[in-house]
């Protein structure tokens, strides 16, 4: 259960609670501003109007209620010596619509429809107060929402573009170093390597010694159609007759320029 919230209708504190994601005011605090005070709620309950009206909302409301037992209740309270509270309601009938409390926040609650119900009762003026406080309480609580949504969408957006520039870092390959460019690679396979992981595969089966396959299975898919890319791009620049240097730092090039291409590419998001 939600603490309780206040809500001031006229000269009355009435607080508000939520028991299973449903309002429910104070009867007892509701009649603290009139004179017989909460013995007002025994007369009320007792009256065979509230009886019939209390029975249509919850025969409406509640699959659980007792309606046999209701039919008891309604030819009794037509007999003057009849005397009902609201915890003999609640035990014969199963009734969902009133709840008693003890503790803090104790007393008679009611659902907001029965509440209003009893406002009535009690005076016509005091129903259309609390009626506008309730509703200012709900409004209030409906904005509190709306702000909290929108700050978690906020920080939601921050953190998917922190997410977002995590895989950037780790993924766009970094430019290859002078030392690099500089090394002769005992094959092409290896070049591309360099090109896009900025490793051979024996560096990574060193540094991996862990993993089964090689660094080529644990590619992501848009290393993957980078690699695919730069195979073509390689076998082109091997015709032209450019050294493997000049090659390897053309190929590391087009590995950044292809993968923050496609880290952002929703076609390729979607194939995932």
């Amino acid at each position: 259960m939600a603490k309780g919230r206040i809500i001031q209708v006229k000269e009355s504190t009435i607080t508000v609670i939520t028991q299973n994601g449903t309002d429910f005011i104070s009867l007892t605090d509701m009649t603290a501003g009139f004179s017989e005070g909460s013995g007002l709620i025994g007369k009320w309950i007792t009256n065979k109007n509230t009886l019939e009206y209390l029975g249509v909302w919850e025969n409406i409301k509640n699959p659980n209620f007792n309606y046999p037992e209701f039919g008891v209740i309604n030819q009794e309270s037509g007999v003057n010596r009849f005397i009902m509270s609201v915890g003999q309601w609640i035990d014969r009938t199963n009734a969902m619509g009133l709840i008693v409390k003890a503790g803090r926040y104790g007393g008679t609650y009611a659902h907001k429809d029965i509440a209003f119900h009893f406002a009535m009762w009690l005076s016509p003026e005091f129903q259309i107060y609390l009626i506008n406080e309730f509703q200012r309480l709900k409004d209030d609580e409906n904005n509190r929402l709306k702000l909290e949504w929108n700050l978690q969408r906020t920080i939601s957006k921050i953190n998917y573009q922190i997410h977002t520039d995590a895989i950037k870092e780790n993924l766009i390959p970094k430019e290859v170093t002078k030392q690099q460019a500089g090394f002769v690679y005992a094959n092409e396979a290896d070049l591309l390597n360099v090109a896009l992981f900025g490793i051979t595969a024996k560096e990574w089966r060193d540094s991996n010694q862990g993993k089964e396959g090689n660094i080529r299975d644990y590619a992501t898919l848009e290393q993957l159609v980078v690699l695919s890319n730069m195979e073509s791009i390689n076998a082109l620049l091997i015709q032209q007759n450019l050294s493997q240097s000049d090659r390897l730092i053309q190929l590391n090039k087009v590995a950044i320029t292809q993968m923050k291409s496609l880290i952002d590419n929703k076609g390729i998001k979607r194939l995932k």
